[in-house]
């Protein structure tokens, strides 16, 4: 995406020195335009000076033609003759400034049109000049963002190295070390949802929060499943007290007050269990899940604990 971007800013460059280049052409079209329409003008001007003259030396002949009564044919005939030629040379100047006129008119309109060429032109050298800073913001935006991704991947090789050692390490050896395992709350909320389904009589459970009750959609359970709970409840916060009501007025749920705060397990019919312990770091848990029927009796005393440290409800 960045080598597009690249592209279409070499192609507005492009553009705009094309458009620069013909923005000079046609200032410098413009300035010879201008320069013979001055030219058109001052040649006007000797023309009508011209024409001026004959007038007065037309005029001139006239009155000599009046005066010349008594002269002979011989004199009156030069005289008619000088006459013709004067008119002759005035029609004449005046055919040459009707075609420097219409010649002008054309300079005038090709003047306006290359205006107005010039204009576009101007107009699309902006388009250009801010779809070229456009493309650029977008550009910086893109590597902003490719330095992002780089630093996150940065990271995810990182995180991945230490997967790495960590599976390494776990293959080395059975027995898993938990100290830097991260598993999540949010993965343990899943897990245990997951072990819901399959309730089918009696279910144990303990979490550290009545809070975090919500996420095991207790609901959804079937009714005929009884469920045994300790939880963190604090009567006087408003969200507890009403999830509190919530869940007891659902006949399969019994509630307890656990302020240990310190594990979440689930025993389901004592066929599956998970116990969590909750570590120092708040993504690191000891997680251990069976359906060993041996495992399950020993941890089942430590899924008891959290229920028979538990205080009841007071109704």
């Amino acid at each position: 995406m960045e080598e597009e971007y690249k592209k279409q800013l070499e192609s507005k460059d492009s553009l705009i020195k094309t458009l620069q280049d013909n923005i000079a052409t046609i200032k410098d079209s413009l300035d010879l335009k201008n320069e013979q329409i001055k030219t058109l003008e001052s040649s006007l001007k000797i023309k009508d000076e011209k024409i001026e003259t004959v007038e007065k030396s037309i005029k001139l002949i006239e009155e000599q033609i009046e005066s010349a009564s008594s002269s002979s044919g011989e004199e009156k005939a030069v005289i008619q003759k000088e006459l013709d030629i004067a008119l002759a040379e005035k029609e004449e100047i005046q055919k040459e400034v009707e075609s420097l006129k219409e010649y002008n008119e054309k300079l005038q309109k090709r003047l306006e049109e290359t205006v107005e060429e010039r204009d576009v032109l101007k107009k699309n050298h902006e388009i250009a000049l801010t779809d070229k800073e456009n493309l650029q913001k977008e550009l910086d935006i893109l590597n902003g963002e490719l330095g992002n991704a780089d630093k996150d991947l940065e990271q995810l090789e990182l995180e991945n190295e230490k997967l790495r050692e960590a599976s390494s390490k776990f293959l080395d050896s059975k027995i898993v070390d938990y100290t830097e395992i991260e598993i999540t709350k949010k993965e343990i909320l899943e897990k245990m949802r997951d072990i819901l389904q399959n309730a089918k009589h009696n279910v144990m459970i303990a979490v550290p929060s009545i809070v975090d009750l919500q996420e095991l959609y207790l609901y959804e359970v079937r009714s005929s499943v009884s469920m045994k709970i300790s939880c963190s409840i604090n009567p006087g916060i408003v969200e507890h007290a009403d999830l509190t009501e919530e869940f007891e007025s659902l006949d399969n749920i019994v509630l307890r007050n656990y302020s240990g705060e310190d594990r979440f397990t689930i025993n389901r019919d004592s066929e599956e269990l998970l116990f969590a312990v909750v570590g120092n770091n708040e993504h690191n848990h000891l997680v251990i899940q069976t359906r060993d029927s041996s495992h399950i009796t020993l941890y089942n005393s430590l899924v008891m604990d959290s229920w028979l440290r538990a205080r009841k409800m007071e109704r």
